[in-house]
């Protein structure tokens, strides 16, 4: 597990931060970093818009990561961009009551499984990739440098896998570019990670299935024309990525454990269910 000394900001940075948790706790709502900003900065806490990169961010995520105080990894909301839809629903009570009686039955898949994996990759942009060519995994696209709610996400959903599976071990597969950027990436998200997991007594095992050294001869991979010597995982063709991804999983038992047998499971109770949900839907709308 990774090993942190605890925060221990400067006189003048245990201020700001001070202050900064002082309008969180002002609003009702979940604040971004950059609202904070310039709340601080209209209070002359800063005096150039530059220093939200230069000199706010790096201790406020410090703060966060090493939960110094009241400050916690969920404290501020992700900047993420991303439409949030509302008010949207069903025309009718018979339409929702239809929608219903086409459910299918989905059991746990990691039930019979040996190990609990997840995939975590670098190339948002490949998300359609990671999808079509594995099932039942949870990914994690980092799309770059995860931020810190991102990484956290990752802690209570280990904590319920390790509360429904004492025993299972968490193993996590991770592919990425083979550049600075790409290989410093994952390390620093798993040492927040590992560091957060072990407060709670939670362990996995990290495995960059690539792109690693060698590969690139291997796959036949074009070098990155803007920084020759790395390499990018966009680069490979369909049936390399393909390849590779493979040859992680073949590395983990029991993949596919009782699937079979599961579906079957599903069919036969989806089959009787939207069978006699006609039925139950007429007295419920009568």
């Amino acid at each position: 597990m990774t090993n942190f000394a605890p925060y221990k900001p400067q006189k003048k940075t245990a201020a700001i931060l001070e202050r900064a948790m002082q309008y969180v706790k002002s609003v009702p709502y979940t604040v971004s970093a950059r609202w904070l900003f310039y709340r601080l900065y209209q209070e002359g806490y800063y005096r150039d818009k530059k220093d939200y990169k230069d000199q706010f961010m790096n201790p406020l995520a410090e703060a966060r990561k090493r939960m110094y105080g009241e400050w916690r990894p969920w404290t501020l909301s992700d900047e993420t961009r991303s439409p949030i839809y509302r008010g949207q629903g069903f025309a009718d009570q018979l339409e929702w009551l239809e929608a219903m009686g086409k459910q299918e039955c989905r059991l746990d898949r990691w039930a019979a499984r040996s190990v609990y994996v997840e995939i975590w990759y670098e190339a948002k942009a490949m998300t359609g990739q990671f999808e079509h060519y594995t099932q039942d995994i949870t990914l994690r696209p980092f799309g770059g440098q995860p931020s810190i709610p991102f990484k956290w996400d990752v802690v209570p959903h280990f904590a319920r896998i390790r509360r429904d599976y004492p025993d299972k071990p968490i193993k996590v597969l991770y592919f990425g570019d083979n550049d600075k950027h790409g290989n410093q990436i994952p390390k620093s998200a798993v040492d927040d990670i590992e560091y957060w997991c072990g407060q709670r007594g939670i362990g996995f095992e990290f495995y960059r299935a690539g792109l690693n050294d060698g590969q690139e001869d291997e796959f036949d991979i074009l070098e990155n024309p803007e920084h020759p010597g790395t390499y990018q995982w966009e680069a490979l063709t369909d049936e390399a990525a393909r390849t590779i991804l493979a040859q992680a999983l073949s590395t983990i038992p029991d993949m596919t454990a009782n699937d079979e047998e599961v579906k079957k499971a599903e069919a036969k109770v989806t089959e009787k269910f939207q069978r006699l949900w006609p039925d139950f839907m007429h007295r419920m709308a009568t």
